[in-house]
């Protein structure tokens, strides 16, 4: 099956009550989003009255990978958001882990993205113009290259912090949904939270800058809910091994620690190819 024509939620909003409605309510698989790399489906959700459209991921769909276990992409997927909740910026639309018809697997509220709205752009210029960051160069065609760049924007810069606390592997272009309230979320959240540093993003515009003192605060909030007792740690078992969760802790204090945004390692490809 090819994605259908998308379906407006009715009387639901990622505010209110939609974990609640991805959960308990009825799914219908409406056709298959053929552009992901894994299984993905594209669903409605009924409950009491209400409707949405969403995402259903089963784990039998996922595709093995070298350096994630197999299995456990949907419930990083599902970590992503309880630590996105965490932090009251609400960047990852509402996720959870429930049965579907094929088993298993995470299951998000469709986001309908802004055309009109623009985060990235490839400049003809070695410097970014005001408003935008440099990413890097990339080459258009056999002869020419252009300055990829991304907006200088703090929906952005928040979403950088929080790729960095969850050790994001895949930050790319089209993971980046602006919607026209105003809104920004982050979807693809599978392969994130390894032990190992693995951040590859498109949101390298604040590598080596102070981080902003928003940022300071909500670090310092993960860090206390990521304690021995704390809400987040406790949401998190489950989704995550212990020992994820422990370097989760250990990003989270290193951030602090730093005062800054993470600078490309070096030891890994900095930029997810492709990067769109």
């Amino acid at each position: 099956m090819s994605a259908p024509e998308r379906i407006p939620p009715r009387g639901v909003t990622p505010e209110a009550g939609s974990a609640e409605l991805l959960a308990r309510g009825e799914l219908t698989v409406r056709g298959r989003i053929r552009e992901a790399s894994n299984a993905a489906l594209f669903c409605t959700v009924a409950c009491d009255g209400l409707e949405a459209s969403c995402v259903y991921k089963p784990v039998a769909g996922e595709r093995p990978l070298w350096d994630f276990p197999d299995g456990t992409l949907a419930g990083r997927e599902v970590a992503a958001y309880e630590v996105s909740e965490a932090t009251g910026w609400g960047l990852v639309p509402p996720t959870v882990l429930r049965d579907g018809p094929y088993g298993e697997g995470m299951v998000q509220l469709w986001i309908e993205a802004d055309p009109e709205a623009e985060l990235l752009a490839l400049l003809d210029a070695e410097e970014p113009e005001p408003g935008w960051k440099a990413i890097g160069f990339a080459e258009v065609d056999e002869d020419r290259t252009a300055l990829l760049v991304h907006a200088d924007d703090e929906r952005l810069r928040r979403l950088a912090v929080l790729d960095a606390v969850i050790n994001n592997a895949d930050r790319k272009g089209g993971h980046l949904l602006p919607t026209a309230d105003g809104r920004l979320y982050g979807i693809d959240h599978g392969v994130t939270f390894n032990v190992d540093d693995k951040l590859r993003t498109l949101l390298w515009g604040w590598a080596g800058d102070p981080l902003p003192q928003e940022a300071v605060g909500v670090l310092k909030g993960l860090k206390d809910a990521l304690g021995e007792g704390g809400a987040l740690a406790a949401r998190l078992s489950g989704l995550i091994t212990p020992a994820e969760t422990d370097a989760t802790r250990a990003r989270v204090d290193a951030l602090l620690a730093a005062g800054t945004h993470p600078e490309p390692s070096g030891q890994w490809p900095a930029i997810p190819w492709p990067p769109v």
